[in-house]
């Protein structure tokens, strides 16, 4: 069997808790991630769903070493990140990208799309000159569905659904191996947030991308997602292909998270009323 593209052991996060603080010596700490074991195959979009405070975004900003770990191991493609420094990380960041939840504050409002997006390309040395990386960065926007002239727009100029189509084209541009993708759809309305999501399909089977989509809207990620890791406080609960999870789950927990989708209730009168 090859190799996954994360495979993380016993992993342990922890931050200060500024409830507890002293007035002399270091904050306390509280731990937020208890022992994660986990691995992720290349090419697989992989769901963490959770209530608030469960440890999602924490899990996922830990991978791409956004977080420092408190112990444990996380190897991307076979090496050992959990404890380089930001010098040894740089050749992996092209790899590693994120797209936030609130894209306008992800977004920074001085500069164009077109810097944005292409600035990154020349600091990876993806692009020679701003010719090339302006060329890169019209790739990417049509990639997304965005027209290549918004490269002369600023962020404010834009919808919240385009201001998060540039977050994904700035993401994929590098060409990257995994996507970190947290509560993206979350602010959206319904048409975007549908929108959104045939995206990452499909940028997913053009690209061979990894994805990790976090969100705490279960009938979101069983539409993306191939396998769904459920975390609680945490923890993982229940690590499993999209489809028997949700017909079974395993979990008393996992069982509330699923009975708290929203469905509609239509009356079958609706129409002579």
């Amino acid at each position: 069997m090859s190799e996954p593209l994360f495979d993380v052991e016993n992993l342990y996060v922890s931050f200060p808790d500024p409830n507890h603080k002293t007035l002399f010596g270091q904050m306390p700490m509280v731990e937020v991630l208890h022992g994660i074991r986990l691995k992720i195959e290349e090419g697989t979009v992989v769901g963490l769903v959770g209530e608030s405070g469960s440890g999602k975004s924490t899990l996922g900003r830990a991978l791409v070493r956004l977080l420092d770990p408190v112990s444990g191991s996380i190897r991307f493609a076979g090496t050992d990140i959990t404890y380089l420094d930001e010098n040894a990380l740089r050749p992996l960041r092209r790899d590693l990208q994120v797209i936030f939840q609130d894209p306008l504050s992800a977004l920074n409002p001085r500069l164009t799309i077109g810097t944005i997006i292409g600035r990154p390309l020349q600091l990876h040395g993806l692009a020679n000159g701003r010719r090339e990386a302006l060329k890169l960065t019209q790739e990417a926007l049509e990639h997304v569905g965005l027209p290549t002239a918004f490269v002369a727009r600023y962020p404010h100029e834009l919808s919240g659904g385009q201001r998060q189509r540039v977050g994904i084209a700035r993401a994929i541009a590098t060409r990257p191996r995994f996507v970190l993708a947290d509560e993206i759809v979350s602010g959206l309305d319904v048409s975007s947030q549908a929108q959104i999501l045939t995206l990452l399909a499909d940028l997913k089977k053009d690209l061979g991308l990894t994805i990790v989509f976090i969100s705490h809207d279960l009938s979101v990620v069983r539409r993306l997602c191939d396998q769904v890791v459920v975390l609680r406080h945490g923890e993982i609960l229940e690590n499993r292909p999209t489809g028997p999870l949700f017909e079974h789950p395993e979990h008393p927990y996992t069982a509330e998270l699923k009975a708290a989708i929203p469905l509609p209730e239509v009356d079958g009168d609706w129409l002579n009323s």
